[in-house]
């Protein structure tokens, strides 16, 4: 590996997203081989890292994993790597309890070298002391350079400059003031590669990054001094493979939500086929069927008209089928979902109760969930709710926020069907055995 660093900030808002997208689409033009990662549960952005670098993207996560498999992650995927670049989450240090699972203890952890993004929008010299801060608050987190956005001229990049020279950090670049390079919201699915061309957006970054970045300085600044981390056991699967194994995946533009190491674990299990809830008529032969989350609200009157594979799930599950659905996964499985209008569309009627979008708010968390004797560790994201039934089904799991604080989000267990908000996490070996279990048949 030639270089490895890990994108920071001091807040959410910053333009971590957009300059690593860049730099990552900067990187493969180069023709250099780049992995992506993702801090944090986020499961959009890896998305968008797999488009503009060519490689998966991967998490790394200290509340849903173990320190070992980390370390597995990125030794494992870095092992071919020339550059590998990490996207942090919301500002650097912010963690589910404090510092801890925050981006910094990554790059703490993996030794990864953080250039900040900071936004200079309507500052100048006054970035001095947020930058001097930033390096000296953690001398474990080595911060090595800042890349500024949102920056209105060369005049105004000098002043910059010069608080970097002053704080101690050095000065990589910038990307200007420039609405064309802004991503749009994503709230409810506007994602970039629906709604504008992502292939001229990422490009279009790309060239303002080659511009006014110093991709080469920024390099030689991120150059590991050692061998970073040996992967422990990059393939390690507790659960024996079966090539007869028959595991089939949603995967369609409205079932997209998923980890790429989960998807790896599932490969090492058994023969993956991936399905369309959207176009295909039924399901393929399969012994695990996995519904992902995604935006079915986005097309809801297209998955309640393809009743051939809305019944075939049904006919599954009741058959007793081993079924995991997550958060929208969960919502296609009920008898409906509304749209905020409230207009109603029929949907696989596993789960006898209905999902909407009325009154729309945003849930969300980290969670861990007391199954039988297990805790299956997860994150919970989205805007719809489940309506109140008046003999509502029954959760069979408790769930904790990251504080241990106990909160409502249900899990559900009919007949080998398990559904629920919580996006889990089933890669590490070291909390897997819930999963492993339930494959096989043990719990």
């Amino acid at each position: 590996m030639q270089s490895h660093l890990l994108i920071g900030a001091a807040s959410s808002g910053s333009g971590k997203t957009t300059f690593t997208l860049g730099l990552l689409r900067a990187l493969k033009n180069r023709s250099l081989r780049v992995q992506p990662f993702k801090c944090g549960p986020d499961y959009i952005d890896t998305r968008h890292h797999r488009m503009a670098a060519g490689s998966p993207s991967v998490n790394l996560d200290l509340f849903m994993m173990s320190e070992a498999h980390v370390r597995d992650l990125y030794g494992g995927y870095t092992e071919k790597a020339d550059v590998a670049v990490t996207e942090g989450v919301m500002g650097l240090f912010d963690g589910y309890d404090g510092m801890k699972g925050s981006s910094a203890e990554i790059a703490c952890m993996l030794k990864i070298p953080v250039v900040l993004v900071v936004n200079a929008k309507s500052t100048a010299y006054s970035v001095a002391p947020l930058l001097y801060g930033f390096k000296q608050f953690n001398k474990n987190v080595e911060v090595v350079g800042a890349v500024f956005n949102f920056v209105a001229s060369e005049s105004h990049y000098s002043f910059l400059k010069q608080a970097c020279e002053d704080a101690g950090v050095e000065a990589l670049g910038y990307l200007p003031k420039s609405a064309d390079v802004e991503i749009p919201s994503r709230h409810l699915g506007l994602s970039l590669d629906e709604d504008f061309c992502f292939e001229e957006f990422a490009d279009r970054v790309a060239e303002l990054v080659e511009k006014h970045v110093d991709i080469n300085r920024l390099l030689e600044l991120t150059k590991p001094v050692a061998s970073v981390v040996v992967p422990i056991s990059a393939d390690r699967c507790s659960y024996k493979r079966e090539s007869s194994f028959p595991i089939a995946i949603a995967r369609d533009a409205a079932f997209n939500f998923m980890y790429e190491a989960n998807i790896r674990y599932l490969h090492q299990l058994g023969e993956v086929t991936y399905f369309s809830p959207l176009a295909d008529a039924s399901l393929p032969e399969a012994g695990f069927v996995y519904l992902p989350g995604g935006y079915p609200e986005l097309y809801l009157a297209a998955l309640s008209a393809n009743r051939p594979m809305l019944q075939s799930i049904r006919r599954y599950a009741e058959g007793g089928g081993k079924l995991l659905a997550e958060c929208g996964g969960m919502m296609y499985l009920c008898d409906e979902i509304r749209d905020k209008d409230g207009k109603v569309y029929p949907m696989a009627g596993v789960l006898h109760q209905s999902a909407t979008m009325e009154n729309m708010k945003l849930c969300l968390g980290y969670r861990t969930l007391l199954y039988n004797e297990y805790r299956l560790k997860g994150h919970e994201f989205h805007y719809s709710r489940l309506v109140e039934q008046k003999n509502p089904l029954p959760s069979c799991a408790v769930a904790y926020t990251a504080k241990g604080v106990e909160t409502d989000t249900p899990f559900y267990r009919y007949k080998n069907v398990l559904a629920g908000y919580t996006h889990l996490y089933w890669a590490d070996p070291a909390g897997n055995e819930w999963f492993t279990n339930y494959l096989s048949g043990k719990e």
